[in-house]
């Protein structure tokens, strides 16, 4: 018989037969067409120091790709610039051949040519030629989610657009999603092809994309929070997020990933780690429920 651990206050912490939490986050279509569980994970610091080079711990890193999977996540995001190439290599090394209902998102427009140092280039011949690494370094024909890793200024949004959307009708790639825009750069690209995704910092503490959020609910558009778990000062000892972990018996990061999941019904949070630890911790966070009042109180503490 499956239990469901609540406390006094209604707060459900899991099922404790279940062997993959991530299911209980629920599923949102992508594109209309394309379902994944909406948390998923972030692979980003599957990397070196400075999203560099490899991983201190490559044997780790595999596991905590393979665990996610087991856990129940269908929904991993990467992008060509981690290593550069070693995040997505890392992927198809620890995962391929792919289970039918994993979707790997990656993203593409600009150079790395140092540790922390990222340049848009959104010049159509280049972002050909990472598509097609990207499809070779992670063994796909196609990929089932692109995005935009940064707008270029210097580059028209048609001409950026304009190349994805013919590598789209090649059938190299199924949907397309931005990266760190605003409302209005959202509305253009829309103009110039089908976006399904946008992925932009968000979380419990920072809601500045708070305008980019609501218009993705409206459109059906996925959003997709970076930095997911980012508490600051609302993890602080003695504050309402710290009171509220003491209370229900969850950790401050798995609130703030179901205050993200009960935000808004197009969220699709990505925590990222290197450790299966903590992977374990962040997609338990999937069987937290909030109430309304709860819900509310988090809210209004940021």
């Amino acid at each position: 018989m499956s239990l469901s651990v609540c406390d006094s206050q209604g707060l459900i912490l899991g099922t404790r037969s279940s062997t993959r939490p991530a299911d209980a986050s629920g599923t949102f279509a992508l594109g209309g067409d394309l379902p994944v569980n909406r948390l998923g994970y972030g692979a980003m610091q599957l990397t070196g120091p400075g999203v560099w080079g490899e991983p201190r711990d490559p044997d780790e890193a595999v596991r905590v790709l393979r665990r996610a999977v087991e856990l129940g996540v269908t929904f991993i995001d990467t992008a060509d610039a981690y290593g550069p190439f070693v995040n997505e290599q890392l992927i198809r090394k620890a995962l391929h051949p792919y289970t039918d209902d994993l979707v790997i998102a990656t993203k593409g427009g600009v150079t790395r040519p140092g540790p922390d140092d990222w340049r848009p280039n959104g010049r159509p011949e280049y972002l050909r030629q990472r598509v097609e690494l990207s499809l070779r370094h992670l063994g796909l024909e196609r990929i089932d989610l692109y995005q935009l890793h940064r707008i270029d200024p210097d580059v028209p949004l048609a001409e950026q657009l304009g190349a994805l959307a013919q590598l789209q009708q090649e059938g190299k790639l199924r949907h397309l999603g931005l990266s760190e825009v605003t409302v209005e750069e959202l509305k253009e690209a829309r103009t110039h092809a089908d976006i399904v995704s946008v992925q932009n910092l968000y979380n419990l503490a920072n809601r500045s994309a708070e305008d980019v959020l609501t218009y993705a609910e409206a459109e059906n558009i996925a959003f997709i929070p970076w930095f997911p778990i980012a508490t600051g000062e609302l993890a602080r000892p003695g504050s309402p997020l710290d009171a509220a972990s003491r209370l229900h018996n969850a950790s401050p990061a798995q609130l703030a990933l179901a205050w993200l999941l009960r935000r808004s019904p197009v969220m699709l949070p990505i925590p990222g780690t290197s450790s299966a630890v903590h992977l374990e911790e962040n997609v338990n966070a999937a069987r937290v429920r909030l109430d309304d009042e709860q819900f509310g109180a988090l809210t209004a503490a940021a």
